[in-house]
């Protein structure tokens, strides 16, 4: 994968490199810290999940907004949250913004999460999964990750791939990659209930995927095997294009209505 882009559409770790790049980096995440907030609306949901759901345990790689505002819905939801950043320091003070048991975990390590969220700038996602190596064995990988080229109309890889599917190579065997999170903006996740695609090859560990993502109070919604990240990452980029083009704004997300009859 070469050249990096100004920014993802829901990446957190880096610094805007324009003014156009600063506003996308603020509606999606990256430029302002501040604890992720929930409508009570939400809260009453996530309360009802909490009760019905069996616990799941998530490791955060990742120390940016898109990590604040998951590991923040994945506490209120019940599950365990566990922070590792390659700066310790800012794991910790991740975790303790958290609050509600959330813990760190050391850089490379094993995760004690059972789903890993790599909550990580795309050009960095693939070298760090690799970097952790067999530490990741029998995890499910959950890749949140937009390539977007420098001028956001077009994938940074030219091939038919995504961030998903090299993770997968390099990846250790007994691990599961999914997809998921990527066309949603962190804003939307922090005061909304959008519809989360995911896409994977392996019917287990997208099942747990789901039913993590339902304990967050939103809908998961599967669109098929691993390959289909590709698609997922384009639609990301539609998402961006409407939100400069045609609806005008972020506060939004993409989403399925169902008709019968």
């Amino acid at each position: 994968m070469s050249g990096q882009p100004a920014a993802s559409a829901n990446e957190i770790d880096s610094d805007a490199r324009s003014p156009r790049a600063s506003r996308r980096h603020a509606a999606l995440g990256t430029a302002r810290r501040g604890r992720a907030t929930i409508t009570n609306e939400t809260e009453r949901h996530l309360a009802n999940r909490k009760r019905a759901h069996l616990m799941s345990s998530i490791t955060l790689i990742g120390t940016g907004n898109m990590a604040r505002a998951i590991g923040t819905l994945a506490l209120a939801g019940g599950n365990t949250v566990e922070v590792m950043g390659r700066d310790q320091s800012k794991a910790d003070d991740l975790a303790k913004a958290l609050g509600g048991g959330a813990t760190t975990g050391k850089w490379g390590a094993v995760p004690a999460g059972d789903i890993v969220i790599t909550a990580l700038l795309y050009a960095g996602v693939v070298p760090v999964v690799a970097e952790y190596g067999d530490a990741l064995a029998g995890k499910v990988i959950v890749d949140i990750s937009n390539p977007f080229n420098a001028t956001f109309d077009g994938l940074a890889h030219s091939e038919e791939t995504s961030i998903a599917q090299e993770v997968a190579k390099v990846a250790p065997a007994t691990a599961t990659v999914v997809k998921a999170f990527n066309t949603i903006f962190r804003n939307v996740l922090e005061k909304g209930r959008p519809n989360v695609f995911i896409a994977g090859d392996n019917a287990r560990a997208k099942a747990g995927v789901a039913a993590f993502i339902e304990s967050l109070g939103l809908r998961p919604l599967d669109v098929g095997g691993l390959k289909m990240a590709h698609w997922l990452e384009g639609m990301g980029l539609v998402t961006v294009a409407l939100a400069g083009n045609g609806v005008g704004h972020w506060d939004f997300a993409l989403g399925v209505d169902e008709f019968t009859g």
